[in-house]
């Protein structure tokens, strides 16, 4: 395998274009610059592209805040708190991580410490802190930290429930389930457990036709990428190693995390050193590397554009 240097590091840029399959070149601008877009960040996550408003939405976990960026005014709080609405102070990931517009545009929050999934009760143009539960328990046991979620297209909404959002994690005596589910929740509010065989569940995405899923594990003793059947009741069936990260997770920082798939079916998922980029084969095409963790990414609506959010910095990259 030839792996060259697509685009090298530019003095204001915070990393570089790694092309391992001639393939990259038609996703990737060969003058990619990764800029920084904002700063100052404890743990970013969870960017979402708004186009209605043109304006990018990202958490920071630790500070129990949704920022927004757009062009004209950068980086501003846009929602505390976000993840923790309690009045009793405690430690841990308390914010919001993954966010996601339901189908009639409604911002949907996955919400770390009041463990739940959310929707916010306000335009997404004057946004306040009041929130309808979508879903906090499954069978009385309440969830770990619902981290990451995407809708199917029928209107039904998917997600992952680590337990990174506790203080103790999986050690932590408020856990009640016994191990970390994946969950659906249907649009008339039914709760299914769809499986609880992976030790981390993070990111997920459906590819194009919604009869595949991919879901991210962030456990350092299995960084895998699982990808599964999706059969016709929506339910993943048939699970199996999209890709192994066991070798580049000992050589760079990061973990299989966020994640998203294109129009086409190429695979944009946060991993060891940055973005790694495949083809619906799951042939690594090339990696976006970024001198920070990276955590998650977001298209912009046509999808010329990469947002990346990598520890304190939220980055912006240019795709074809």
């Amino acid at each position: 395998m030839t792996v060259t240097a697509y685009s090298q590091s530019a003095p204001d840029s915070a990393g570089w274009i790694e092309q391992v399959d001639p393939a990259l070149q038609s996703l990737v601008k060969k003058d990619a610059r990764i800029q920084i877009i904002a700063g100052g960040l404890d743990w970013s996550e969870g960017p979402l592209w708004i186009e209605s408003k043109k304006m990018l939405l990202f958490s920071d976990v630790p500070q129990n805040i949704i920022y927004k960026w757009t062009e004209k005014g950068g980086k501003e709080t846009y929602l505390t708190p976000s993840g923790y609405t309690g009045t009793i102070p405690r430690g841990g990931e308390t914010g919001s991580n993954g966010l996601v517009l339901d189908p009639e545009g409604r911002l949907v929050i996955c919400q770390h410490g009041d463990r739940r999934m959310a929707r916010m009760n306000a335009p997404l143009d004057k946004p306040q802190s009041a929130f309808t539960t979508l879903a906090d328990n499954y069978k009385g046991k309440k969830f770990d930290s619902p981290n990451d979620a995407v809708y199917h297209r029928n209107g039904d909404l998917y997600f992952t429930d680590p337990p990174y959002g506790l203080e103790q994690k999986e050690k932590d005596p408020r856990k009640e389930a016994p191990y970390q589910g994946v969950y659906r929740v249907s649009k008339g509010g039914q709760i299914t457990l769809l499986t609880d065989t992976l030790t981390r569940p993070n990111g997920l995405a459906f590819f194009p036709g919604y009869t595949k899923l991919l879901i991210a594990n962030s456990d350092p003793e299995k960084p895998y990428w699982y990808l599964f059947d999706v059969n016709g009741e929506g339910l993943p069936t048939n699970p199996k190693i999209f890709h192994d990260a066991t070798a580049a997770s000992k050589k760079a920082e990061g973990l299989p995390d966020g994640l998203k798939i294109d129009h086409n079916g190429n695979v944009f998922a946060t991993g060891p050193g940055g973005v790694w980029i495949f083809n619906a084969a799951g042939k690594l095409l090339g990696k976006i590397r970024t001198k920070t963790i990276a955590s998650n990414c977001s298209f912009s609506t046509d999808q010329k554009t990469l947002y990346v959010t990598a520890d304190e910095y939220v980055l912006k990259v240019g795709l074809r």
